[in-house]
């Protein structure tokens, strides 16, 4: 290997963890909020790649119609607590307006723009409503309810949640893989390496997410509450605030980054509606690297998962899977010999 493979490959691992890096960051933004370790995640990824994909046939993806269930369902469980609280009417009203106003909007525009193949950008915004709203939906069906559940508890229903929504993607897009069109095909040469207009705008999308969550963490009301949340959940519902909407709210950036992920790998490979596990098993795997606490570790880890995998498909890529998913098992035992049985004991 010379120093022009090198660089092409350490290239292509910067583009794969930058992806990781925004599914790392959500699932550290969810566990941290909700104490969920959500392995749906991956499927966010795959349903905003494939709804895009179909969008791009003019066809209405059937994420569209998961998205508007799901909110009539959840529209019916809160009025039924509604009523068993003996609530007014008035109240039962503006939380179904509450539940169902955007799904309704996004219904309504998507069904009117898919048949009009609007360009790719308009294609995408779509894509990324759709799959945005899933997040606050799938926690108030599968969650919400056991929010106060332990850790144990909430991954299974995580994992009944992710059977769930891979039956679900092979049900609205079958068996057969779609790639995207590139958002830019712009190429730039610099030495050796040849950086196309996709890994640039992979790399633009990636910071300025990154750079949006800070600042939305710091200096907005809502992104403290969130922070208070995930410091204290008793103590922030003692200040007011609620948690079971900084639950949904956590769902919904989380389905936010990963629709955008997908829309961003999209054009770089080709995505079947099960891909999305494995690509947020990596994401997971950076995300063990902060702890699920710290999001620099976690981007830094997704960086390394990334440079790994790359080079591992160079020298073994018939086992690249397995030296990245074995990278987990020294990360685990060093964060057990140093915190040793604290958790357990609480």
């Amino acid at each position: 290997m010379d120093a022009s493979i090198a660089g092409i490959l350490m290239l292509d691992g910067a583009t794969n963890g930058a992806v990781y890096a925004l599914l790392a960051l959500a699932l550290v933004l969810v566990f941290a909020v909700t104490r969920v370790i959500f392995i749906p995640q991956g499927e966010f990824v795959a349903y905003g790649a494939l709804s895009l994909a179909v969008l791009q046939y003019g066809k209405v993806p059937g994420t569209l119609w998961l998205m508007a269930a799901l909110a009539v369902a959840a529209a019916l469980l809160d009025a039924f607590d509604a009523l068993r609280r003996g609530l007014p009417a008035a109240t039962l009203l503006r939380n179904a307006v509450k539940t169902l106003l955007a799904p309704a909007i996004v219904v309504a525009v998507t069904v009117w723009a898919a048949p009009q193949k609007f360009p790719l950008l308009v294609q995408s915004a779509l894509a990324v409503a759709i799959v945005t709203l899933l997040g606050p939906l799938i926690y108030r069906l599968a969650y919400q309810r056991l929010a106060d559940a332990t850790v144990l508890v909430l991954l299974i229903v995580s994992v009944g949640v992710h059977f769930a929504l891979t039956g679900l993607g092979l049900v609205f897009f079958g068996a057969e893989g779609f790639r995207n069109p590139s958002f830019w095909d712009q190429r730039f040469t610099l030495g050796p390496l040849a950086l196309s207009g996709q890994t640039v705008i992979i790399f633009a999308v990636a910071i300025a997410l990154i750079l949006g969550l800070f600042l939305f963490f710091e200096r907005t009301l809502r992104g403290k509450a969130l922070r208070a949340t995930a410091v204290n959940r008793l103590g922030a519902r003692l200040m007011g605030i609620s948690t079971s909407g900084a639950g949904k709210l956590s769902f919904g950036l989380a389905a936010f980054m990963g629709a955008l992920s997908g829309l961003l790998i999209g054009p770089t490979t080709t995505i079947f509606y099960d891909s999305g596990f494995l690509i947020g098993l990596k994401g997971f795997v950076a995300a063990i690297f902060g702890g699920l606490a710290s999001y620099p570790a976690a981007a830094l880890g997704a960086l390394l998962v990334g440079v790994l995998e790359s080079f591992s498909s160079f020298y073994a890529s018939a086992f690249k899977e397995v030296i990245v998913f074995t990278l987990i098992i020294p990360v685990l035992l060093w964060r057990s010999f140093q915190h040793g049985h604290d958790d357990e004991e609480e």
